[in-house]
């Protein structure tokens, strides 16, 4: 099966803008990049992925992927997520992609045996994989076979959205729950906790300064 991963990636310098209270510009920037960089070298090796497609309006992001071996899609003006999906997906039957699969770079613990789950839960055709967040809110992992199976609905709850559409088209529906995948960096909680479980697993840390736990333990419990 020939399965492409899609990461969208947002402007560095304006990436993880809710984390501005625990950490500055130049720290957030450093951050996105360094998860940016660790998603497309796991996702590029593995045999169960054909190709890396990285859509961003960032040349500088854009630069670093293809460094990296991934083909990348150039964005212009400011498109709205599911706008550039969709973009990135009508590129694919050029490599004769069977199945997407989109990868948000924000998700510090994920680790190559949950994308190769993810991929053999949707070996079938006409098939959708979602992975939540752990709020079970958004959307961490979407798989579709084939590309275009189902309309993208990143953003609020589209993690409910997404299996609405997948059952209105008649689609194989899986679920794949992991608390590697379901993290995802959005809030200083989220933070907090990816340092935690991190150091838990001797997982190196993906950023070059990390804001006190004093810091952000008032970010989590303002009250405290």
């Amino acid at each position: 099966m020939n399965v492409w991963a899609i990461v969208p990636v947002k402007p560095l310098n304006r990436a993880k803008s809710r984390l501005a209270d625990v950490l500055p510009p130049e720290d957030r920037e450093q951050l996105a990049a360094g998860l940016l960089e660790r998603t497309v070298r796991l996702l590029a090796p593995m045999p169960e992925i054909h190709g890396v497609l990285v859509i961003s309006r960032d040349t500088k992001a854009l630069s670093l992927v293809r460094e990296l071996g991934a083909q990348t899609v150039q964005e212009s003006g400011n498109p709205e997520l599911n706008t550039a999906l969709y973009r990135a997906t009508s590129a694919l039957p050029a490599w004769g992609a069977e199945a997407a699969l989109v990868v948000p770079a924000d998700l510090p613990l994920l680790q190559p045996e949950d994308i190769s789950a993810v991929v053999a839960l949707g070996r079938f055709h006409y098939t959708v994989v979602l992975a939540p967040d752990r709020r079970e809110e958004g959307t961490n992992l979407l798989f579709v076979r084939p590309p275009g199976l189902i309309p993208y609905a990143f953003g609020g709850p589209s993690f409910e959205e997404h299996q609405r559409l997948a059952h209105e088209a008649n689609a194989t529906l899986h679920l794949y729950r992991s608390e590697r995948v379901g993290l995802d960096l959005d809030t200083p909680d989220d933070l907090f906790t990816y340092y935690r479980r991190a150091e838990a697993s001797n997982e190196p840390v993906v950023a070059h300064h990390r804001p006190e736990e004093s810091l952000l333990s008032r970010q989590t419990h303002p009250d405290a």
